[in-house]
């Protein structure tokens, strides 16, 4: 029963990892791209009502993005003479989840018997969304979307949330470029 439990613990665990989504447009020459910027309208929403959307979360957004293409051998340069530009968002939204324990009982002392006992319990989370646009700054098209969402921890040190957001950013530009296919 230990090992039934331990299984089913692993497999829902696994099931809640969110892996990154992404799209592109597969008539680009991505090699052709060598540098960077930062659209000039890419910020957060301040509107944005969730307490985690602000500039701190924004200062770790961007030095994520920077540092992952850097690494990725891509320059920073400035608006005008990119080949692509960064444009990021993030978006909150609250889900409901329910969960439902079921059990069973039998025998029972001077009395046989056979039940049913289900209790459903209901409770609200913030799940988080960020996204990574390339736009190609020439043509001022969109040519490749990341995605990642995930649920949202509240009471986490600094350091903590900046791990998460270089995780979640890595993960995204995991596939950019996009590797050709052949």
């Amino acid at each position: 029963m230990k090992h039934l439990f331990a299984f089913f613990m692993f497999a829902f665990l696994v099931g809640c990892a969110q892996t990154p989504d992404w799209d592109y447009d597969k008539t680009i020459q991505f090699n052709n791209y060598k540098t960077f910027s930062f659209a000039p309208n890419s910020e957060l929403d301040a509107s944005n009502e969730a307490y985690q959307v602000n500039g701190l979360m924004e200062k770790r957004l961007r030095g994520a993005i920077e540092t992952n293409l850097v690494k990725q051998g891509f320059n920073l340069a400035g608006t005008d003479s990119a080949d692509v530009l960064v444009k990021y968002h993030v978006n909150v939204d609250k889900k409901i989840a329910q969960e439902t324990l079921n059990t069973m009982y039998h025998a029972h002392w001077n009395y046989w018997g056979w039940g049913v006992q289900s209790q459903t319990t209901t409770h609200e989370y913030e799940v988080g969304t960020v996204i990574i646009d390339v736009i190609d700054n020439k043509a001022q098209q969109l040519v490749w979307r990341g995605v990642k969402e995930g649920r949202l921890k509240k009471n986490q040190t600094p350091e903590q949330r900046e791990k998460t957001v270089n995780e979640t950013v890595q993960a995204i530009l995991l596939n950019f470029p996009p590797k050709p296919t052949y």
